[in-house]
């Protein structure tokens, strides 16, 4: 899909949603995070693991059956991914997760790299989620990026989308898919830092994040390219499973990992129905 309202030549894609803020390009203060970022990585926890509990603020995902096989939520502003083969329901679990928030009154962003902002707002209200409603009372923004404008301008493009969550006040944020955005480096290295760049600017804009992504071909248990599970602090791996009889195949969830959440280390059967998807975590797969 092309690049929902952007205007012309290699305008920004946040175009509808930018305000006025565009005084400088680095007014939401980027500059400084980036370097205090460095070598602050280890203390991201300096509590007693114990104490968890209270001390970090939690969210559901939204998901029946998913949320109670994890105790007590996903840690807030976390930045989660859901990983899984074409009709496994990536896209339904992402806008699932954005609307949890949307009808608890919280804000959010969908941006999409491989449809357009009328099919995302179509398949939505396909499911009874009134996606549009919500964007027109500015609690939703979907935005449509081109990838290749994506990775030939990601560094502008991120700090529109950080300038965009703060000042949409965003609290979820989706990226469908990221998988796109990788195939866009042919070299790994490159690959990496530039995704891990564009993840970690999410995380520091503090907005809850799911990326979707592509399984990889040889296993059904991994990313196309094998870094999103590294980058994220929660990896949701969705896939077709055959029972132990052979004659079904089911779709099924797998919670890779939470960090700082105890879960179900169980694979539990789901469908997708008409209203989203629902997980089965009373049932067993085999």
């Amino acid at each position: 899909g092309g690049a929902g309202g952007a205007g012309g030549g290699g305008s920004d894609p946040f175009g509808g949603y930018r305000g006025a803020a565009s005084a400088g390009d680095d007014d939401f203060g980027f500059g400084d995070l980036a370097g205090e970022a460095g070598g602050g990585e280890t203390t991201d926890f300096d509590v007693d693991p114990d104490g968890f509990e209270s001390e970090i603020d939690r969210t559901d995902i939204g998901i029946k059956g998913l949320d109670d096989m994890i105790l007590g939520g996903v840690p807030s502003r976390s930045l989660l991914s859901v990983i899984g083969g074409a009709g496994t329901g990536k896209t339904t679990f992402a806008l699932q997760f954005l609307n949890h928030a949307l009808e608890s009154g919280d804000k959010g962003i969908y941006i999409t790299l491989e449809q357009t902002r009328e099919s995302i707002l179509d398949t939505a209200a396909e499911k009874g989620w009134s996606f549009r409603e919500h964007a027109a009372e500015d609690r939703l923004a979907v935005v449509a990026i081109d990838p290749i404008e994506m990775a030939n301008s990601l560094a502008s493009i991120r700090n529109d989308l950080v300038r965009l969550i703060a000042e949409f006040d965003a609290d979820r944020l989706v990226l469908d898919s990221v998988s796109l955005l990788e195939m866009m480096y042919d070299h790994p290295a490159k690959r990496r830092s530039e995704v891990f760049g564009f993840t970690r600017s999410l995380k520091e804009a503090g907005v809850t994040t799911l990326l979707t992504s592509e399984a990889s071909e040889e296993t059904k248990y991994a990313s196309r390219h094998g870094i999103v599970e590294y980058l994220t602090d929660a990896v949701f791996v969705l896939q077709y499973v055959r029972g132990s009889d052979f004659r079904e195949t089911r779709l099924a969830v797998e919670i890779q990992k939470i960090r700082d959440a105890n879960h179900s280390r169980e694979t539990k059967p789901y469908d997708i129905t008409d209203t989203g998807i629902s997980v089965y975590d009373q049932a067993n797969i085999f």
